[in-house]
């Protein structure tokens, strides 16, 4: 394989597949950024003596057709594959410069972090996530299937759409959520001292994602303009009648009832209906989560013990949800956690081999055992 360029999505890919036995072959116009991805183990620098069987193109959406047209040109590889989070123009873009339009799919893992450049890097970054391939009208199934093994490889859930489908989704999912992280970062520029000091855990939730590079996220939305655009003008609308039921309220006497009461809860209503939508952690959620029972019974700290005891798997406490156990003729407490379904079964393995009953929710009968 080659992955042509080493921030976090490449290096992360030469980690994963490296793993497997693949021979990596690393380039970037940063040599610095080749050979730190290089010495963090993710393949070997420079290019192959030959053609190699898939190449991924790890670069910003405005470059990728003219490195993949290079790239097709110099022989790199048999079949290309890209990562970007915009499909539609860059591969309209991509496709009007080949001469083999077949050796292309288009591709975006749906992973990331917050930070970047290839020390931010991680093996299991693309486990259990969605990897989303567009296949042309031109791409051949030999091209289709090297993308899918690598997919395989790094752990991660291939799902088969189309270009403009992806974009007007990833719109909604990913690139007004970084622009509302932005813009609310933005308001904390010149904030009073007193404001820093009050600052909690739901602010640094609300900006984590702001802090993405400027100028990637810039090529991103550029590419993506009318999607996201569309987007905005939804939640402008939302923020209108918010501002608007804000207003009646702080004119309203005290004391008495105002229709705007009404729109807030409602807005707020939404919002936690539209949680439901993306409840459990991981990558596919076309089967939704699963909900696992866990029995942990009357003694202390017992509740503590089984978070820490799947804190690997990206369980933590907002996953959780306490019941009484009398119902199902048990003593003590039980716990329900949302999973994500590809996790289900590792999950209960590691739940029973660290002494907990667990079963899934649907199940009666709670197992002290898995095979």
């Amino acid at each position: 394989m080659a992955v042509v360029g080493t921030g976090l999505i490449g290096t992360s890919v030469g980690l994963a597949v490296s793993r497997h036995g693949v021979t990596v072959h690393l380039m970037d116009q940063d040599e610095t950024a080749a050979r730190t991805a290089a010495a963090l183990g993710a393949g070997v620098l420079a290019a192959p003596a030959g053609p190699v069987d898939l190449a991924v193109l790890a670069v910003p959406p405005g470059r990728l057709g003219p490195v993949l047209a290079e790239q097709q040109l110099r022989g790199l590889a048999r079949a290309y594959t890209d990562v970007a989070s915009v499909k539609a123009a860059p591969e309209r873009h991509a496709l009007a410069g080949l001469a083999d339009a077949s050796s292309y799919v288009g591709g975006h893992p749906l992973a990331g972090r917050e930070k970047s450049g290839p020390l931010a890097a991680r093996a299991d970054l693309f486990e259990d996530r969605s990897w989303v391939l567009t296949p042309s009208e031109a791409t051949s199934q030999e091209t289709l299937n090297r993308a899918l093994e690598t997919i395989a490889l790094c752990g991660a859930v291939p799902v088969l759409m189309g270009s403009r489908a992806h974009d007007s989704a990833v719109a909604l999912t990913s690139h007004v959520p970084h622009v509302v992280a932005s813009l609310m970062a933005a308001r904390l520029q010149h904030a009073p001292r007193e404001a820093a000091r009050l600052a909690g855990q739901g602010l640094r939730d609300v900006t984590r994602i702001a802090a993405g590079d400027a100028r990637l996220w810039a090529d991103i939305l550029q590419s993506n303009a009318a999607a996201v655009a569309g987007v905005l003008r939804e939640l402008q609308a939302d923020l209108s009648d918010l501002l608007a039921a804000l207003n009646e309220l702080s004119a309203a006497p005290a004391g008495e009832s105002s229709p705007g009461l009404a729109r807030l809860v409602d807005l707020l209503d939404r919002g936690i209906a539209g949680m439901g939508t993306i409840q459990g952690r991981g990558g596919a959620q076309a089967a939704g989560p699963v909900r696992l029972r866990v029995a942990l019974g009357d003694r202390p700290g017992e509740l503590a013990r089984m978070l820490a005891s799947v804190a690997d798997f990206g369980i933590g406490a907002d996953d959780v949800s306490p019941r009484s156990a009398g119902a199902s003729g048990a003593s003590g407490l039980e716990v329900e956690l949302g999973v994500a379904s590809l996790r289900a079964e590792d999950v209960l393995r590691r739940l029973v081999r660290d002494g907990f009953e667990a079963a899934r929710a649907d199940q009666r009968v709670l197992t002290g055992a898995m095979p």
